[in-house]
C-alpha cells in the first residue's frame, strides 16, 4: 500500500472506530455532554489529562501505522510490515489503551458513571478481541519477529524504557 493511501485509509479508520468507540458512545451516554463538568477540580484536571494524553498518543499510533507500516489498523488493510518503533516501543496495544484512557477520561470530567462503566465494557471488548483475533493474526502475518516483539513488550501496561529490539 502506498504511503497517501496508508495516510488515508487510517484517518477514515480512526473515524470509524475510536471516533464511534470513544467520541460518539461516550456523548450519547451523556445526554451529548449536556451533564455539567465534574464539580471537583481534581476530576475536571484528571480527566482532562486522559482525554488529551489518550488523544496524542492516538494520533501517534495512527501516524506509525502508516508512515511506519505502510497500512493501516484496520483489519482490511493491514500494514506491510509489523510496526515496533515509538510508542509501539513501549506497548503492544496503544491505540485500545488510548481509547480507554479517553473514555475514562470523559467519564471523569462529567462525573458520569454510566461511561466509567461503558468503558469497563469496551476494555473487555477490547481485550476478548486482540486475545482472539488480532494477536494470532499477527503471530500467523509476521511469525517470528511478533513473537519476539511479543515477549519483549508488555501488552497494555508500557515499560518504563523503550525495547531496543527489531
Amino acid at each position: 500500500m502506498r504511503k497517501p493511501s496508508a495516510i488515508a485509509g487510517s484517518v477514515l479508520f480512526l473515524i470509524l472506530a475510536p471516533g464511534v468507540v470513544a467520541g460518539l458512545l461516550p456523548w450519547l451516554l451523556t445526554d451529548r455532554y449536556g451533564l455539567p463538568f465534574s464539580s471537583m477540580a481534581g476530576f475536571v484536571a484528571a480527566g482532562s489529562l486522559l482525554v488529551i494524553a489518550g488523544l496524542a498518543v492516538l494520533l501517534h499510533a495512527f501516524t506509525r501505522f502508516a508512515l511506519e507500516g505502510s497500512g493501516t489498523p484496520a483489519p482490511v488493510a493491514p500494514t506491510e510490515k509489523l510496526v515496533v518503533g515509538g510508542i509501539y516501543r513501549y506497548v503492544r496495544n496503544p491505540m485500545y489503551v488510548a481509547v480507554l484512557s479517553i473514555i475514562l477520561g470523559q467519564a471523569l470530567l462529567f462525573a458520569h458513571s454510566p461511561v466509567a462503566l461503558y468503558a469497563c465494557v469496551a476494555g473487555a471488548a477490547m481485550f476478548a478481541f486482540v486475545k482472539t483475533y488480532e494477536e494470532p493474526t499477527l503471530a500467523r502475518r509476521y511469525g517470528a519477529s511478533y513473537q519476539v516483539y511479543r515477549r519483549a513488550v508488555p501488552g497494555w501496561w508500557p515499560r518504563l524504557t523503550p525495547w531496543k529490539g527489531k
